[in-house]
């Protein structure tokens, strides 16, 4: 007997006719502006959960122009803006023209009406990261996170002395208790710690790209700073012979290492004497006629020169500080070891999540061991807090004995392998799932969000960017649970209903139904 497998259902594609656009006119194209705007729409209930008004005064705090000057952009567009920019993944060009085709973001940055203008132009995106830098923004995460659990109304008596839900409501599901001793610190939560490399939009540096780069940009020096009338002869830079013998090395997809330091020797001397000619042109002029980003180059240039000098002379391939790209000389190599990317060139962050909410403890250029920044990340998690958390989930390099002495002193339990040899009877270890979360977090901000490739050039937007990804992180979480606070209570109406039709019983409030509500909206 052939039995006949049920076939699967597809969504069948649309059956709208098709009409020519030369018999169309914009005119009569229907549009849903007559009808009011969805409110289970992700930016409309976004919108509700931000304290914007403690958003708008840690911006405004940085604008400086209280008494004079006039009024900038509105706060809510600019904070929105980056909001939006990050959530989505977009370049600033893209959210600007976003923003200017979707109502619903328009309503998010507090629009009361939809506009067909742009909102401001995309190259402002770069004032708004230098005026939220990376301590404003982690300021506005708390204050955001500040309020995740102000769903449910409170019962007390004298509801005139209210007081925005607490941080520790919202992060750690748990109430405050009100005789708690004030010397007396108490240890809840669980504090899961890691770090990460946020690699910047950068060409992959060699030696001698670099060097070709340094002689390049000198070149355009020695053309700002020559002065037919200060001096008599310009300077031969050799630019035509230096770019054949960078390009008869660069083009070669073999390079054996005499040919490579050969080139980098001929590089380095072209360098030099571009180097030499520029200070006898500077020599010419009482004040040096360079704006602050040509002086800037100036001393990079230098810094690479001296750098690569002294690598090629020590046959090293490695230096303290070392510059991997001319424009952003901030920029410095991490070591990470991963299969894929042995280096990785960009900022180091490491991030500490307590119940699924990530806070951007430390950030640095510089590669740094993450064992010296733990008990830095304890410390700020009980100024967040006002208590130490109960348990610490970190990886094996943060478990050295100065680390595993301050927890015990602290009474802060350490889930990590114990040292010595492993005892005959099994105790307790940390599953390989429950560290998961942190590592999620990571995959989910460089899939999604763009951490895996930062395009803001400047150390301190770059900076910014990093911190508005992590806001972003933790956004999309309190914007998904009010997705399922709504459906719950959907549920929970439901449920109360038929309890009401089928055993005549009338419920007052909620339905003490109790399974499983999620954190912070119990």
């Amino acid at each position: 007997m052939q039995i006949k497998m049920a076939k699967s259902q597809k969504t069948r594609a649309s059956k709208q006719q098709y009409v020519s656009p030369n018999q169309i006119m914009i005119e009569g194209f229907e549009t849903p502006f007559s009808q009011s705007l969805n409110p289970n729409n992700r930016w409309i209930l976004l919108a509700h959960k931000i304290p914007w008004d403690l958003l708008v005064s840690t911006y405004q705090s940085q604008m400086g122009n209280n008494k004079t000057g006039a009024d900038g952009i509105n706060p809510r567009v600019a904070i929105g803006s980056m909001i939006i920019k990050h959530i989505c993944n977009l370049s600033d060009r893209e959210t600007v023209q976003q923003i200017q085709e979707n109502m619903y973001m328009q309503y998010f940055i507090g629009y009361s009406g939809f506009s067909n203008e742009e909102p401001f132009d995309s190259s402002l995106f770069v004032d708004f990261r230098k005026r939220l830098g990376i301590e404003q923004i982690n300021s506005i995460n708390e204050k955001i996170l500040g309020l995740g659990n102000n769903d449910e109304p409170d019962n007390t008596e004298n509801k005139s002395n209210q007081t925005i839900t607490s941080k520790e409501e919202t992060l750690s599901g748990n109430p405050p208790k009100d005789n708690l001793e004030a010397n007396e610190p108490t240890h809840k939560g669980k504090l899961i710690a890691d770090a990460t490399a946020c690699p910047q939009n950068i060409a992959y540096p060699t030696d001698i790209n670099l060097l070709n780069d340094a002689r390049e940009k000198s070149e355009e020096l020695i053309d700002v700073l020559y002065d037919s009338c200060l001096h008599s002869f310009k300077p031969r830079t050799y630019r035509e012979i230096a770019r054949k013998d960078y390009l008869h090395i660069a083009q070669k997809k073999v390079k054996s290492k005499k040919e490579i330091r050969k080139a980098l020797r001929k590089q380095l001397n072209y360098l030099k004497r571009n180097l030499k000619n520029i200070d006898k042109l500077l020599d010419a002029y009482q004040v040096i006629p360079l704006n602050h980003y040509q002086h800037k180059y100036l001393l990079v240039i230098h810094t690479l020169y001296e750098q690569q000098l002294f690598m090629f002379n020590e046959r090293v391939h490695s230096i303290d500080h070392r510059i991997v790209s001319i424009h952003q000389p901030h920029v410095r190599p991490i070591v990470r070891g991963k299969t894929n990317a042995n280096v990785e060139f960009g900022a180091k962050i490491q991030v500490c999540i307590m119940n699924g909410y990530a806070f951007l403890d430390d950030l640095s250029w510089d590669a740094f061991n993450e064992g010296t920044r733990l008990i830095a990340s304890i410390e700020k998690y009980k100024v967040r807090f006002g208590y130490y958390p109960k348990e610490v989930l970190v990886d094996k390099i943060y478990c050295n004995r100065t680390n595993r002495a301050a927890l015990k002193e602290m009474g802060i339990m350490l889930r990590a392998k114990p040292l010595g040899r492993p005892k005959a009877v099994d105790v307790e270890h940390v599953r390989p799932g429950e560290r998961n979360p942190i590592e999620g977090k990571f995959g989910q901000a460089k899939t999604a969000y763009g951490m895996d490739c930062i395009k803001a050039r400047l150390q301190q937007t770059s900076q910014s960017w990093i911190a508005t990804i992590v806001l972003v992180l933790n956004l999309v979480k309190l914007a998904g649970q009010v997705l399922f606070f709504l459906y719950w209570n959907m549920i929970s109406f439901s449920a109360k209903r038929f309890f009401e039709l089928v055993f005549n019983i009338k419920l007052c409030g909620r339905t003490n139904l109790k399974i499983g509500m999620p954190l912070g909206l119990t």
